[in-house]
């Protein structure tokens, strides 16, 4: 079986959920899916369709590119958590790679819950990912 083939419902949401320039392409054992996701319903329903397929996303066989565009808002926040940083990963699992490291006290942008446990946050740097979110504190104005 192909991955094109192991991941066709990831695939076929994709297709279906008007992802911009989505370019999708099997190399090297790795399913490589490229765009920019329309708001942020549609890029945490991609993620949680390819946990569906591969729990905990363990096997790393896809790489999702799939960001949103700059001008998505969303809230401010700053870190609360114990430890000096919190990382900020590629996707809402420990097992994602580590795209940023927050400081304690710095501020981010909570772009939407992505479940129970994992927000789609946006660094001041502009770096787009996932942290847990019992480490982060909306700011009220």
């Amino acid at each position: 079986m192909t991955l094109l083939d192991k991941y066709k419902l990831l695939l076929d949401t994709a297709k279906s959920s008007n992802i911009e320039d989505l370019v999708y392409v099997e190399q090297e054992g790795v399913l490589q899916i490229n765009g920019t996701a329309p708001n942020a319903d549609v890029k945490n329903k991609l993620w949680n369709v390819y946990n569906q397929i591969d729990p905990n996303y363990i096997s790393g066989e896809v790489s999702l590119n799939v960001d949103l565009p700059h001008s998505t808002g969303g809230t401010l926040a700053r870190i609360i958590t114990q430890e000096e940083t919190l990382n900020v990963r590629k996707g809402p699992g420990i097992d994602q790679p580590i795209l940023a490291e927050i400081h304690k006290d710095e501020q981010l942008t909570l772009i939407s819950p992505a479940n129970d446990q994992w927000w789609l946050v946006r660094t001041k740097e502009g770096q787009e990912g996932y942290c847990y979110a019992q480490y982060v504190e909306p700011l009220t104005s």
